[in-house]
C-alpha cells in the first residue's frame, strides 16, 4: 500500500467515521477553512458518510474567491493597458469583475498569460524588456514566500519592467471576523494544513481560548479530514477548546521560521477587503514602502475603482458558512462554471464549484432534496 492510498483507504476512513458516530451525542457545526479541503470532502463524498449530527460549513479559505472585486477590476484595468503583459494563475481568468473578466480582456486582444509560478513572470519580463509585466499575487500565507521570491529576483536582476498586484490575505483575522459576527454558527474549526506548514499554529492558540472553540490542524486527504473531524468532535463532546495538530507529518507549532522572516521583511500588515465579506482589519499584507517600485497599484495609478457586484450571488454568505451553495437561487442555472456570477463558482477551490462538479447537481432544488434526505 502506498502512502497516498493509505490516506484514502475506505476501511480506515469508515473506521474513524464509526468512532465519530459512537461519541457524537448532539448536532455540531464544523467549518473547514480551506477551499482545497472543501473540494476533497465533496470529491470523496465524506460529507455524506458522516453522522447526520455533523454539519460541515465551508469557510473563506479560497484565495481566488476572497480577492476583492475592487482588485479584480484593477487587474482588468491594468491588463487592458497597451504595452502590458498581465500574468496570472488560470483560476483568475473567468473570475467576474464588475463588467467582464480577464478572459474577455484576452479575447479582446489584451496580453493576458497563464503562469504556473511567479518566477515564470520574471522570465517573461526578462524576455520582453519593452513591455511592463505584472503578476497577480493572490493567496493566503502559503503563497506569500513564492510571490515575494519574484520581487527579490526582480531586484537581484535589476528588472525595471516587473511589478505585482498584491492580494495577500491571512487566515487568523478571518477566523476572528467569523467567530465575532452576529449569527455565527461555527463551533469548531479545521485549520488549513498548508497555511500552518508556513506559519505554524501558534497564532490559533489565543483564538481557541478567546472564543472557547476547538481548532484542529488538518491535511487534505480523506483520512486526514475525517481524523480532524473526529478530534474536533471529541473536544466538543468533552467541553474542551484546544488547538490540536492532526497533520504533524507536515506542520509544527512554530512553522517555517525562515519563510516567516522573509514575509515580514518585505510585506507589512494592512486592512484588506474580502470579496463578499467586506473589510477585515489587519487581515492582509502589502509591500513595504522600500519595495513600492514593484507595486502595480502604484505603478499604474489605477486609484479608486467603482465596483458593481451581482445582486443575486450569495457567495459572501457561502464564504462565511451561513449558506450552502445550493441555497443560491442562481446555482446551476444563471450561475455555472461557464457563466459564473461569483468567484466561488469558477475557482478550483470554490465551494460552489465543488458542489457543482462533485455532487453533479444542476439545480438547487435537487440538492435541497438530497440534503433533506440526509438529515432525516
Amino acid at each position: 500500500m502506498t502512502i497516498q492510498s493509505r490516506f484514502r483507504d475506505p476501511k480506515l476512513i469508515k473506521g474513524i467515521v464509526d468512532q465519530i458516530a459512537k461519541i457524537v451525542t448532539r448536532p455540531w457545526s464544523i467549518m473547514e477553512i480551506c477551499g482545497g479541503q472543501t473540494h476533497a470532502i465533496m470529491q470523496s463524498g465524506l460529507d455524506q458518510l458522516l453522522p447526520p449530527e455533523i454539519e460541515l460549513l465551508h469557510g473563506p479559505g479560497c484565495p481566488v474567491c476572497v480577492t476583492s472585486l475592487e482588485l479584480i477590476d484593477k487587474a482588468l484595468a491594468i491588463a487592458s493597458k497597451p504595452g502590458v503583459i498581465f500574468t496570472t494563475y488560470g483560476d483568475m481568468l473567468r473570475v467576474p469583475g464588475s463588467r467582464n473578466d480577464l478572459f474577455s480582456i484576452r479575447a479582446a486582444g489584451g496580453d493576458v498569460r497563464v503562469v504556473y509560478s511567479p518566477l515564470d513572470a520574471i522570465r517573461i519580463a526578462q524576455a520582453n524588456p519593452d513591455k511592463e509585466v505584472v503578476f497577480f499575487a493572490i493567496g493566503f500565507e502559503t503563497t506569500a514566500p513564492p510571490n515575494l521570491a519574484s520581487v527579490l529576483q526582480a531586484k537581484a536582476l535589476g528588472l525595471e519592467n516587473f511589478s505585482i498586484l498584491v492580494s495577500q490575505v491571512c487566515v487568523p483575522p478571518a477566523m476572528h471576523a467569523i467567530l465575532g459576527a452576529t449569527g455565527n454558527r461555527v463551533q469548531g474549526f479545521l485549520a488549513a494544513g498548508h497555511v500552518c506548514a508556513v506559519m505554524g499554529y501558534w497564532e490559533y492558540l489565543p483564538i481557541a481560548k478567546q472564543y472557547h472553540i476547538p481548532i484542529v490542524v488538518t491535511g487534505f486527504e480523506p483520512l486526514d479530514l475525517v481524523q480532524g473531524i473526529y478530534m474536533t468532535v471529541r473536544q466538543l463532546e468533552t467541553g474542551l477548546a484546544e488547538v490540536e495538530n492532526a497533520y504533524s507529518r507536515a506542520v509544527t507549532l512554530e512553522g517555517n521560521i525562515h519563510a516567516q522572516e522573509m514575509i515580514h521583511s518585505i510585506y507589512e500588515v494592512c486592512d484588506r477587503q474580502w470579496r463578499g465579506i467586506g473589510m477585515i482589519p489587519m487581515s492582509g499584507w502589502r509591500l513595504k514602502p522600500e519595495f513600492s517600485k514593484y507595486d502595480a497599484e502604484q505603478r499604474f495609478q489605477v486609484g479608486k475603482i467603482q465596483t458593481r457586484e451581482s445582486e443575486i450571488c450569495i457567495a459572501g454568505l457561502v464564504l462565511q458558512g451561513r449558506k450552502k451553495p445550493f441555497e443560491c437561487p442562481a446555482f446551476g442555472t444563471l450561475c455555472t462554471p461557464e457563466t459564473p456570477l461569483g468567484a466561488t463558482m469558477v475557482s478550483s477551490e470554490g465551494a460552489c464549484s465543488a458542489y457543482y462538479r462533485y455532487a453533479n447537481y444542476a439545480k438547487n432544488e435537487d440538492i435541497s432534496e438530497i440534503e433533506t434526505n440526509k438529515r432525516t
